[in-house]
């Protein structure tokens, strides 16, 4: 295969705070012979590990890029022992045109790994994090939130991996990263994932969901800014131990907890998130708004547990996400 074309600006091994930009060549009508310019930190200091921070894998999704780009201006090499790569937006494309896709090829970076490095922008940036940068790391953080199409209560995630081992050492990041919901996820769509990539090549991989709707509070701000520093400590690229505060532990079985929309209309939500809710209990109606004088279609918790998610804002399609129903750990072991 081909080499990258994706040139950095920044030298992965030297010592000290270095900003600049991975530069992904691009031709289009804007710019004949031009580049999309990614801004990244790389700060290192001596001998250790190398976290990897990530933000704006989806364009509108924005704890991440506030977050990071804050880390950006925090971080000093003298106060750290390894190395941490901080990329605000990894979808330059995307998060430059408030979409969670490319808005020059469409493309959705957490579905084109491993990527290609002839490929279209997309791909070729998913081909350097795969076959630069996602080497380089023993530790693997994907700050997301719902974008404008969902929302969830704040949840840091790991997933269930076949090397138990390397499951124990994402549960104890995840775990250190503190959010207030702590969830092993069943992804329906695994296969050209981020987090797959970097779990295939045994690295410590967690994600967030903190949030959603496009935009980004103070409180889901703070959570990723804390969860960030807490890593660093996890890793013992920052000294200390990380803060702790109660985050409730969740699971996610099966297909059991996403309810999916057969049914165009006006979603109105029943329960809120964060809400306990029994299995064949009413969550969401969606109304009919083609005309009145119809009765709402009823959709119902198929299991018991926490209400994670929800579909965001409230006029839906068949095929959307509904909402996301988690079990309670506790609960899960009974």
């Amino acid at each position: 295969m081909s080499q990258s074309p994706v040139l950095a600006t920044v030298d992965f091994d030297a010592e000290g705070v270095q900003h600049g930009y991975l530069k992904v060549p691009y031709s289009g009508d804007d710019s004949g012979w031009g580049a999309v310019m990614i801004p990244l930190t790389v700060v290192k200091n001596d001998v250790g590990p190398t976290v990897i921070f990530t933000g704006a894998n989806h364009g509108d999704e924005y704890e991440g890029p506030i977050a990071l780009w804050w880390l950006s201006n925090e971080l000093k090499s003298k106060d750290i022992r390894g190395r941490v790569i901080i990329v605000p937006a990894m979808n330059y494309p995307a998060f430059k045109a408030g979409k969670r896709t490319s808005s020059i090829d469409g493309g959705n970076m957490n579905r084109a790994f491993p990527g290609r490095p002839d490929g279209t922008i997309t791909e070729i940036i998913a081909d350097y994090f795969n076959r630069v940068l996602l080497p380089m790391a023993d530790y693997v953080v994907d700050i997301h939130s719902g974008g404008k199409t969902l929302d969830f209560v704040p949840f840091a995630c790991a997933h269930v991996l076949e090397d138990k081992h390397q499951q124990a050492r994402c549960i104890a990041a995840m775990e250190a990263f503190n959010a207030p919901y702590s969830l092993m996820l069943l992804e329906l769509d695994s296969a050209k994932m981020y987090d797959t990539a970097a779990e295939k090549m045994g690295k410590v991989f967690i994600g967030t969901e903190l949030g959603g709707g496009g935009s980004a509070s103070a409180t889901t701000v703070a959570i990723a800014k804390r969860g960030i520093l807490n890593l660093l400590k996890h890793a013992g690229i920052l000294s200390g131990e990380p803060e702790r505060g109660p985050s409730i532990s969740l699971v996610t079985p099966d297909h059991r907890s996403f309810v999916t929309s057969e049914h165009s209309g006006l979603l109105e939500m029943c329960v809120d998130l964060g809400s306990d809710v029994k299995n064949g209990e009413v969550i969401a109606l969606v109304h009919d708004i083609e005309r009145t004088g119809t009765q709402p279609v009823e959709y119902k918790a198929t299991i018991d547990g926490v209400l994670a998610g929800r579909h965001y804002p409230s006029l839906t399609q068949p095929g959307d996400n509904l909402a996301v129903i988690a079990i309670r750990v506790e609960e899960n072991q009974d």
